[in-house]
C-alpha cells in the first residue's frame, strides 16, 4: 500500500460508503454496508499501527496545493497524537453502528450515511496539518451530527439543535478569525501550514487575546464550564447513536484542537491565562458532579458526568506538564470507550422498560445477570478503578497536576469521590433492588449486544492491564508539544 495514500484512504473510505447508503433502502443492505465499510477503515488503521513509528514524526504524509493564494494546502498525516485519535474513532464508530441491529430506525440510509459522514470529516481533523483545511474538517463534523439529532431526536429537538448549531458554529468562526490574524502576521512568507504557526513570532500582548479567539471554538466543542450549556439538553434528546458520537468523539475534537492548535501555537497566551482555564475547568468538574447528584434520569446522570471528567482533561491539558499531557491523551481515549458503554447500557434500558428514570427501576440483575456484569465494569472504569483504563488516565493527569499546584489538584480529586457515589447510586437502584412491574419483564440481552458490550469491556481492562499499549503511541507527539512550549509555561 502506498504510504502517502494511507491517510487520505482513512477519509475517503466512510466518505464513499456514506454517499452510497443514502441511495439504498433496504435495512439489511445499509446495515452491512455500514459495519463493512467501518470494520475496512479499522483494517487500514491497524496497517498504519503496524508501520507506524512512535518516534518518526509525521508519517503516512500527502501533501497537495489545493488554493495557491493564499497558500493553502492538503497537508494530511498521523503522527503519535493523530493516530491516537484515529483508532479511537474507528473503535467506536463501528460498535456504534453494531448498536443498530435488532434496532428499526427510520431511513436507515439517511441515518447510518450521515454517521459515516462525520466519521470522514472527524478522521479529517485529527489528520489535517493545515489550519484551513482543519476549520473545513471541523465544520463538516457538525453538518451531520446536526441531522442526526434534528431528524431523529426526542422532544423539543428543534430548539435543542439550533442552539447547539449557533453555539458550535460561533465558537468555530472565533476560532478561524484567529487563524487568520496568526496567518496574515507572519513576518516573510505567509503560510497555514501547522509547523508555520508554531515557528510564527507573536509578541505576548497579541498572544493575549488570540488565545480566547482559539479557545472559543474548542471549548465550546468539549465543552468546558462555562460554554456547556448546549450539552446536557443535546447528550439527552440525541438518538442513542449520536449521545455516544457527541461524548465519545465529538467532545474530544476540543481537547484534541486545543492540545494540536493552541498550546504549542500560543504558548505566551496559554501561560498567561491557564490558571483561569483550570479554574473553570475544576469548576466544570464540581458543577457537573453536584448536578449529577440530583438527577434521575440515566442520560443526563451521564452526560454530566462527562462533563466533569473533560473538565479533568482540560485541567490536566492546561498543566502544561508532560504526564498530564500523556495523562489526557489517554483518557481522551479511555472515556471515549467508557462514555460509549454507559449511554449503550441506558438506551437498551429504556428500550426494555420505556423509561431512563432511575427511581422506576430497579432489580434488573435479576432477569439480566450478562448486562448487570457488563455495567458493572464499564461503570467501574468509569469511576476510575484500578486496573481499569479509567484509572490511568486520572492517575497520571492528577500527578501532574499535584506537580502543577496542590490545590488544584485538591479539588479536582472531587471527581473521584462524587463520580462513584453517584454512578454506583445509578447502578445498585436499576440493577440492584426489587423489581418492578416495568422490570419485571425485562430479558436477557442479544448477541449482538453483548458482543458490543463485550468488545467494550474487554478494552476497558486490557488497556487498564496494558496502558502502555495507547501510552507509547503518543509519547513522543506530546512530547515533541512539551518541548514547543517550554520556557513560555
Amino acid at each position: 500500500m502506498c504510504s502517502d495514500m494511507v491517510t487520505i484512504l482513512l477519509i475517503i473510505l466512510p466518505l464513499i460508503a456514506g454517499l452510497i447508503l443514502f441511495f439504498l433502502k433496504n435495512e439489511k443492505r445499509v446495515m452491512m454496508l455500514a459495519l463493512t465499510a467501518c470494520l475496512a477503515e479499522l483494517i487500514v488503521l491497524i496497517y498504519c499501527l503496524f508501520h507506524f513509528s512512535p518516534s518518526g514524526g509525521i508519517q503516512f504524509a500527502m501533501q497537495q496545493y489545493w488554493i495557491y493564494s493564499p497558500d493553502v494546502r492538503f497537508s494530511i498525516g498521523l503522527d503519535g497524537i493523530s493516530i491516537t485519535m484515529v483508532l479511537l474513532t474507528s473503535l467506536i464508530v463501528p460498535l456504534v453502528i453494531l448498536t443498530g441491529f435488532r434496532r428499526q430506525v427510520r431511513n436507515p440510509g439517511a441515518f447510518y450515511g450521515l454517521i459515516l459522514l462525520m466519521q470522514s470529516a472527524m478522521v479529517g481533523v485529527f489528520t489535517s496539518f493545515n489550519a484551513v483545511l482543519f476549520y473545513v474538517f471541523w465544520e463538516l463534523a457538525l453538518i451531520p451530527m446536526y441531522f442526526i439529532i434534528l431528524l431523529w431526536g426526542g422532544e423539543n429537538r428543534k430548539s435543542i439543535t439550533l442552539k447547539f448549531f449557533i453555539y458550535t458554529l460561533s465558537g468555530s468562526l472565533l476560532m478561524l478569525t484567529g487563524f487568520i490574524y496568526i496567518y496574515l502576521s507572519a513576518a516573510g512568507s505567509h503560510s497555514f501550514e501547522l509547523s508555520g504557526f508554531y515557528h510564527h513570532s507573536i509578541d505576548r500582548g497579541t498572544q493575549s487575546w488570540l488565545f480566547w479567539l482559539l479557545l472559543a471554538g474548542f471549548a465550546v466543542k468539549m465543552p468546558l464550564f462555562p460554554f456547556h450549556t448546549w450539552q446536557p439538553d443535546t447528550y439527552t434528546v440525541a438518538p442513542a447513536q449520536g449521545s455516544m458520537l457527541l461524548a465519545a468523539l465529538m467532545s474530544k475534537m476540543g481537547i484534541y484542537g486545543a492540545m494540536r492548535w493552541l498550546i504549542p501555537v500560543l504558548p505566551a497566551g496559554v501561560a498567561e491565562w491557564k490558571n483561569v482555564v483550570i479554574i473553570l475547568a475544576i469548576t466544570g468538574i464540581i458543577y457537573g458532579s453536584v448536578i449529577a447528584f440530583r438527577q434521575k434520569d440515566m442520560k443526563r446522570i451521564i452526560a454530566y458526568s462527562s462533563l466533569s471528567h473533560i473538565g479533568l482533561m482540560a485541567a490536566g491539558l492546561f498543566s502544561g506538564y508532560l504526564v498530564a499531557l500523556q495523562g489526557t491523551l489517554f483518557m481522551v481515549f479511555a472515556h471515549g470507550i467508557i462514555v460509549t458503554g454507559l449511554f449503550y447500557i441506558s438506551d437498551i434500558i429504556e428500550k426494555q422498560t420505556g423509561t431512563r428514570m432511575i427511581d422506576q427501576l430497579g432489580g434488573i440483575r435479576n432477569h439480566a445477570p450478562v448486562l448487570a456484569g457488563f455495567f458493572m465494569i464499564i461503570m467501574l472504569g468509569s469511576i476510575g478503578l484500578p486496573l481499569t483504563n479509567g484509572f490511568i488516565g486520572e492517575f497520571l493527569i492528577f500527578t501532574g497536576l499535584f506537580q502543577y499546584k496542590l490545590i488544584f489538584a485538591a479539588l479536582a480529586g472531587i471527581t473521584i469521590i462524587s463520580g462513584a457515589v453517584y454512578l454506583l447510586n445509578m447502578y445498585q437502584k436499576t440493577m440492584l433492588g426489587n423489581e418492578n412491574k416495568l422490570t419485571a419483564s425485562i430479558i436477557e440481552i442479544g448477541t449482538s449486544e453483548k458482543i458490543v458490550l463485550f468488545i467494550l469491556s474487554a478494552i476497558i481492562i486490557i488497556t487498564g492491564l496494558f496502558p502502555q499499549l495507547i501510552l507509547d503511541i503518543g509519547s513522543s507527539a506530546v512530547h515533541g508539544i512539551v518541548e514547543l512550549t517550554s520556557g513560555s509555561l
